[in-house]
This record gives C-alpha cells, sequence and structure tokens, in this order.
C-alpha cells in the first residue's frame, strides 16, 4: 500500500473545465490579439484584452481570470513584472509567455518565477490551445496533489490516537519528539493490531519530510525472489521478465519515508543489503553496477520478538542494532482500557455516517464490557467489533447481546478459551505446526466464504499476512489481484 497517489481527470471533465475559464490577453500588437481573441472564443473562454501592464492591472483587480496570455514586451512596461505580481496575488493563475525573443534566459526566467509555458512568434493560434490544454491540466493535478496532501496531514495528525490514557499520552509525546528529529531508522514494536501502521504514518505527516512520499511495503506480502526488486529496483535485463529499468521504492521514498512492515520476516539474503544501504544510504538496483544515494527515514515494524529471531540465527545481529536505534514500544488495547470509552465514542462517530445509523452510544453495562474484555486482537478487533454492534443492532443503543464477545471472555476477561483449545492440540508426541497453520487457514476461509478481508479479521491478522499464507500453502485463487487503500485505524 503505497502513499504515492496520481489523479487525473476524464479527458472530457479537463476540456470542459479549461473551456469553461477565464482569459486575460495581454498583447499590444492588434492582428495577434484579434487572432487569438477568435480562435479562443471559438473553443468557449471568456476574453478580456489588455495592452498594456496598466490596463492588465485594473482588469486583474475587477476580474477574476483562470489564464493570463502575456507578452514579454509592452509599451509602458516589461511583462515579466506583471508576470512575477500575478503569481504573487494569484498563484494558481496559470501564465502562459508570448514573446518574439527566443532567448533561453528570458525563458528561463520566466519559468522559475511561475510562468506555465513560453511561446515564441510567429506561431499558429492553435499552439496556444494546446499550450493552455497542457498547463490547465498540470495546474489541475497539482491542485488535486495538494488537496490530497492536505487530508493525508489532516487524518494523520496526533489526533489520530484517540485517548487520553496516561501510557497513551506518554506514546504521543515519544511520537513528536521522534517525528521531529533528524533519526533515519525507527523501530515499532508491539502486537497485531495495535496501529504500528498508524503511528508510522503519523510520524511521517507531523515530520519535516511530509512533502515527500511515504511508501508502505509488507515484507511477507511479495515473494522473496520479488522483494529486492521492489525495494531496489531492477536493470532492464537483470533477469528473464526485466524488460525496462524500474526504480525502487527506496528511489521512489526518496526525501521521504519507507515503512517496512513485519520486518521480522524480512529474507536473511536481503537482510545483509538492507543492512548495507542503512550504513552506506546507497543501494544498487539489480543487475546494476552503479551506487544511487537517497535519503530515506526507514520505520520498520513487527509483533515478533527480534531478540528470540537473533538468538535462533533467523535475524541479523547487527541489522537489529541499526534498526533499533530509535525504538517505540506500541501498548496494547488492555493496558489502556482508559481509552476504550473515547474509542468507542469515535467508532460511533465514524460507523454513524458509513452506514446511515443514528446509534447514540452503548449502555453502561455494555461499556464495562468492553473495557474487562482483554481485546487481543488490540485497536483493530474493537473497531470490526463495533462495526458487527452497529450494523446488525436494532435499537439507538449498543447492548450486551450485540457485541457477540461472551464466547471468547472468561473470568476476569481474559480470553482462557482460546488458549485451552490452543493448549489441547498440542499432545503427548508434538503437532506439525505447518499443518495446524494450513487447517486454520482453510477453516477461515471457509467461514468467510473466501472473503479474505474477513478470514485475516477471523485469524487476527493482517488482509496481506494472510495472502503470504495463502500462497505458501497454494490457496490463493488466480483470480486477479486488487489492491485499495485502507481506511487509517486511530490506535
Amino acid at each position: 500500500m503505497f502513499f504515492l497517489q496520481f489523479v487525473s481527470l476524464a479527458q472530457d471533465e479537463k476540456v470542459a473545465i479549461m473551456r469553461s475559464a477565464s482569459l486575460l490577453i495581454v498583447e499590444d500588437e492588434a492582428v495577434i490579439r484579434d487572432s487569438l481573441r477568435m480562435r479562443l472564443t471559438r473553443e468557449g473562454f471568456s476574453i478580456e484584452e489588455a495592452v498594456t501592464v496598466r490596463q492588465a492591472r485594473a482588469l486583474l483587480k475587477r476580474n477574476h481570470f483562470d489564464v493570463a496570455l502575456l507578452d514579454y514586451r509592452l509599451p509602458d512596461e516589461n511583462g515579466i513584472n506583471l508576470l512575477q505580481e500575478i503569481k504573487q496575488s494569484f498563484p494558481s493563475m496559470v501564465v502562459i509567455i508570448i514573446t518574439a525573443f527566443t532567448s533561453v534566459d528570458i525563458a528561463v526566467k520566466a519559468m522559475k518565477m511561475g510562468a506555465a509555458d513560453f511561446v515564441t512568434k510567429p506561431f499558429n493560434p492553435d499552439e496556444i490551445v494546446v499550450a493552455i490544454d497542457r498547463a490547465t491540466e498540470t495546474q489541475q493535478l497539482r491542485e488535486e496533489v495538494t488537496r490530497i496532501r492536505s487530508t493525508e496531514e489532516h487524518m494523520y495528525a496526533l489526533d489520530a490516537l484517540v485517548g487520553k490514557s496516561a501510557v497513551l499520552s506518554r506514546l504521543k509525546e515519544l511520537i513528536v519528539s521522534v517525528a521531529q528529529s533528524p533519526a533515519t531508522t525507527v523501530m515499532l514494536t508491539g502486537p497485531s493490531g495495535a496501529g504500528k501502521d498508524l503511528i508510522a504514518k503519523i510520524i511521517h505527516y507531523n515530520s519535516p519530510r511530509s512533502n515527500k512520499a511515504f511508501v508502505n511495503i509488507t515484507c511477507t506480502a511479495i515473494s522473496e525472489n520479488l522483494l529486492e526488486s521492489e525495494l531496489f529496483g531492477h536493470e532492464r535485463g537483470a533477469f528473464t521478465d526485466a524488460r525496462e529499468q524500474k526504480k525502487g521504492l527506496f528511489e521512489v521514498a526518496d526525501g521521504g519515508t519507507i515503512f517496512l512492515d513485519e520486518i521480522g520476516d524480512m529474507p536473511t539474503p536481503l537482510q545483509g543489503k538492507l543492512l548495507r544501504f542503512l550504513e552506506e544510504r546507497s543501494f544498487r538496483r539489480v543487475g546494476g553496477t552503479k551506487d544511487i544515494s537517497v535519503d530515506v527515514r526507514v520505520i520498520s515494524a513487527t509483533n515478533r520478538n527480534l531478540r528470540e529471531l537473533v538468538a535462533r540465527g533467523d535475524f541479523r545481529a547487527d541489522l537489529f542494532f541499526r534498526l533499533n536505534s530509535v525504538p517505540i514500544e506500541v501498548p496494547p488495547l488492555r493496558e489502556r482500557a482508559d481509552d476504550i470509552p473515547l474509542l468507542v465514542d469515535h467508532f460511533i462517530r465514524i460507523f454513524n455516517g458509513e452506514l446511515r445509523k443514528s446509534v447514540q452510544g452503548v449502555h453502561s453495562d455494555t461499556l464495562q464490557m468492553l473495557q474487562s474484555y482483554s481485546w487481543p486482537g488490540n485497536v483493530r478487533e474493537l473497531r470490526n467489533v463495533m462495526e458487527r454492534a452497529m450494523l446488525l443492532g436494532r435499537t439507538e443503543w449498543i447492548e450486551l447481546d450485540d457485541l457477540k464477545l461472551e464466547p471468547l471472555m472468561h473470568e476476569g476477561g481474559e480470553a482462557g478459551g482460546e488458549r485451552a483449545s490452543a493448549a489441547s492440540l498440542l499432545g503427548p508426541d508434538g503437532v506439525d505446526l505447518q499443518q495446524v497453520e494450513r487447517e486454520l487457514v482453510e477453516e477461515a476461509m471457509r467461514r468467510s466464504r473466501g472473503n479474505q478481508s474477513r478470514a485475516a479479521l477471523l485469524l487476527r491478522i493482517s488482509r496481506d499476512q494472510l495472502r503470504y499464507r495463502l500462497e505458501k500453502f497454494g490457496m490463493l485463487s488466480p483470480a486477479p489481484r486488487h489492491r485499495r487503500r485502507d481506511q487509517a485505524e486511530p490506535v
């Protein structure tokens, strides 16, 4: 799941927006001005004309313009002066410079000051139409990217961490400190569903790197053979299917953040190459001979005990210490039960909108149950429970029966039944762990009728983790793969 988003409008929508635009022509040659007016009027533009910079300034005070065609040399002033004024007062206005001079210096100066294009005389009016099309589309894309970035910065503000408990307050303080620091490696540890992916995004969007890319890759979601190519890219002909050069995710994330989820499952051979990058801040594409340097912050996350993996030889000790330079422990939900009422209210607001419900809240005994439950699936599980309760509930207040938590409950809120059933699987002669895992995956897929998202919830793992296991056991359907951008889960 990458936070690189390229948004475009359908061609007919672009044309419709552009053709309804208002346009200012600032040109002292009557023949050129008349030619442009007639051609652009046929295209549907609303036209205003000026012969001098002074006239143009008067029009700009009275009217709004989307596009300006600006001659470089005008009777009273240099058009570059007007260009500078326009970009200061109307930064979104598309300005195209027209001039009889072919000086490269003039073109470079105009473009640096914000001109969208540069057209030299003599020209065909159709060239102007093409230039306006191109410049307007570019401006629309820039505005859309700015809007998306603003939305993401709001979505991943520190307030996305819902709760006021002491443990969460300390976590927020640490996140702010790390986000503003120059630290280039951060390690997030904690149980599955606790919100490590959300915290990674909060660190990015509250850091000086927020205007660059946030790239998310789950180490178990891509096969071992392709993971190196995904991370570092490849040269054309590096392997059988490498028909063209491809940038890796570290290149794409240059200046920003790369999030390596489930780092504990990274193949051992690739661990050494990641360590080399972290030490030298450079890498080579697969099949390449040139070192490529990039500036990225690497945030890694795992729900596994990396120290145990190091002790068993399954994870490099030197890589662990390099990644763990700034550790952040994400607490399980059971350690911040005081935050559950706020989280419940938060989810009610979300699902009232999404499900078109008007739920007012939860009964006191229901809230007590929610706070006493151990939440092995953490915030992700709470979110799913609330969604199901609101979807199936028939009143404005959520009741105990709506939660469907009773089969998992034990005295003191512990999921003791789960531990007992798991322990019973281990007989005196041991058990084939791979076979047990396969059977659990098969049963989850059967109960969910093949829905991977629901099966992943039953197993309390991410969808990417489930897909990895489906591939490992040869259970993945050959149907085309579709990925979607998941909605952020609060912590």
